[in-house]
């Protein structure tokens, strides 16, 4: 069991290595862009709910 684990560990860190990392600028500049996307969602998102939630309000005023 303790051999299966060290050996999954090993071959972890082997992958790691490995590993093609980007560079400070290219971590920064995606790190912008997933904010800057992040944003406009939560922007579309909100304007769709705002929407929503008053056709939600006009439905519900024309039934009572």
């Amino acid at each position: 069991m303790i051999t299966l684990f060290t050996n999954y560990v090993n071959q972890a860190l082997a992958e790691l290595h490995q590993v093609r990392w980007p560079t400070r600028q290219q971590a920064v500049r995606l790190s912008v862009i997933v904010v800057i996307f992040v944003a406009i969602s939560s922007v579309a998102f909100g304007v769709v709910d705002y929407v929503l939630a008053q056709g939600v309000a006009l439905l519900l005023s024309l039934t009572y």
